[in-house]
């Protein structure tokens, strides 16, 4: 038994890296996925082909999840086309990293707005549907840096601690019409950003977590399918760290 079977998932951000690892697994695991992407449309349309190969329904649409209109747009669409949104995972995000006194004020407000409205954004536009489902589950993609924070990085770290507070205040809201909302914390993951990082700081961080290796888009994806499917019915407004012990 496919643990997502005849689920529908929207996941934002999904043609590379952890996106890309979540629609992979959530296909494996019978669910219909309908992702976004920005820019790459050869991209999406090798990721819709991969996913449709696993048997499952899957539509790429490119729509920026920052923008509230977009969102809404694409929650209505997604709903008339798959006939349900069961599952969506707001996982959308970018960094422009500086120290603070260096950070532009643009570099702040476009962080926050990809990585935190876009969760707003998304959110705001399945719940309707999920309450006359009477039931879905949000999973939110947060970071371990929006737990304990990064020196260079305070955009970055802003958006992702007002990711847990948010998706908590959300699972308090919607608890009642069987609607969960949780946060993924991902630690140090190897994707195709960090393939780009000199070998000595990618062998430091290794170093640094105690089960010596960096993550991969699997282990997150793993995580997803757990709070997305019926095992986690009694779990929500939760943070969990998928970083290999790094933070504890």
């Amino acid at each position: 038994m496919k643990l997502l079977e005849g689920k529908t998932a929207i996941i934002t951000g999904a043609t590379r890296g952890i996106g890309k690892g979540i629609a992979t697994v959530f296909a494996q695991q019978g669910a219909n996925i309908a992702f976004t992407y920005s820019a790459s449309v050869a991209a999406a349309t090798d990721l819709e082909k991969t996913l449709t190969d696993l048997g499952v329904k899957a539509k790429g649409y490119q729509s920026n999840a920052a923008d509230y209109e977009a969102a809404q747009e694409l929650a209505s669409t997604v709903l008339t086309e798959f006939g349900s949104i069961d599952i969506l995972i707001n996982n959308a995000g970018i960094t422009k990293d500086n120290l603070l006194m260096r950070i532009s004020e643009t570099d702040f407000d476009k962080v926050v707005e990809v990585n935190l409205k876009s969760v707003f954004n998304l959110t705001k536009a399945v719940i309707r549907p999920m309450m006359k489902q009477r039931k879905g589950s949000i999973i939110n993609m947060s970071s371990v840096v929006g737990l304990k924070g990064n020196a260079g990085q305070a955009n970055y770290a802003a958006s992702k601690a007002g990711i847990v507070g948010f998706s908590k205040s959300v699972a308090q809201e919607l608890g009642s019409r069987n609607i969960r909302c949780n946060t993924i914390a991902p630690g140090f993951i190897e994707t195709e950003m960090t393939a780009t990082l000199p070998e000595e700081t990618v062998k430091e961080w290794r170093a640094g977590i105690p089960l010596k290796r960096g993550g991969s888009p699997e282990d997150i994806a793993n995580a997803c399918v757990f709070l997305a499917s019926d095992m986690s019915a009694y779990i929500t407004g939760q943070t969990l760290s998928v970083d290999g012990g790094m933070y504890t």
